[in-house]
Formats: C-alpha cells, sequence, structure tokens
C-alpha cells in the first residue's frame, strides 16, 4: 500500500472527508487530493500535519503492513531501543536539514525499496 492510500485509509477510518482534512491541516482539498492519489509527495512536515490532524503517529502511516491502526504508538516498538533508536535519532536530526526536493526523493526511494521488499517476499 503506498503513502497516498495510506492516508485515504486512515482518513476514511476516522469518517473524515477532504474538506474536514483541509480544515485540520490548513492544506488545500486539491493537495490533499493530489497526495492520495500519488500525484505528489509530501515532505515530513506536512506528513505530520496530516497525522496530527488524523490523531495518530508518522510511524503508523510509514511502517504498517497491514493498513491503518489506531492503537497508540507502543513504547517498545521499532525506534526505542538500540541501532533502531539511533538510526531514528539521527533521522530527527538530519531532516530538517535538507531541501524539500530532497525529502521528496527520501520519501519516494523509500517507498520504493519497501515495495521491492514486499514483491519479493
Amino acid at each position: 500500500m503506498d503513502l497516498g492510500t495510506r492516508i485515504r485509509a486512515a482518513r476514511e477510518q476516522k469518517n473524515l472527508s477532504q474538506a474536514d482534512l483541509e480544515e485540520r491541516t490548513g492544506m488545500l482539498r486539491c493537495y490533499i487530493s493530489r497526495v492520495e492519489n500519488g500525484h505528489t509527495v509530501p515532505s515530513i512536515e506536512t506528513l505530520e500535519k496530516i497525522t496530527r490532524a488524523l490523531d495518530m503517529k508518522l510511524y503508523q502511516l510509514l511502517y504498517r503492513d497491514n493498513g491503518v491502526s489506531t492503537e497508540p504508538a507502543p513504547s517498545s516498538g521499532w525506534g526505542s531501543f538500540g541501532k533502531e533508536a539511533r538510526l531514528f535519532k539521527k533521522f530527527h536530526q538530519l531532516l530538517p536539514r535538507i531541501t524539500q526536493s530532497n525529502r521528496e526523493l527520501l520519501l519516494f526511494i523509500a517507498g520504493r525499496m519497501v515495495a521491492a521488499r514486499k514483491s519479493h517476499s
């Protein structure tokens, strides 16, 4: 499932329209539609706004294989301990420093990597 599809699924699961999401995020409905339909790749900041508006954690949108979860983030989940925590912290520190186009490229590459991994499973 791609990022736009996950956003749409989360929005629909919460019985929200694109207009509701527009009101909660301050983003235009046409932009939300473009994201949901895979025509544009949102920045991390935009994804954070969307996930806050959907009352969910960013990791739930990015790392769930089986759709959208409404559960709160586990305190012992991915990125909480060891090597993953250090990697997550480094991403958190570096992402604000990169350009918008590089953020979009990073998300695109990550999406392709996940898709390739799923197709080999």
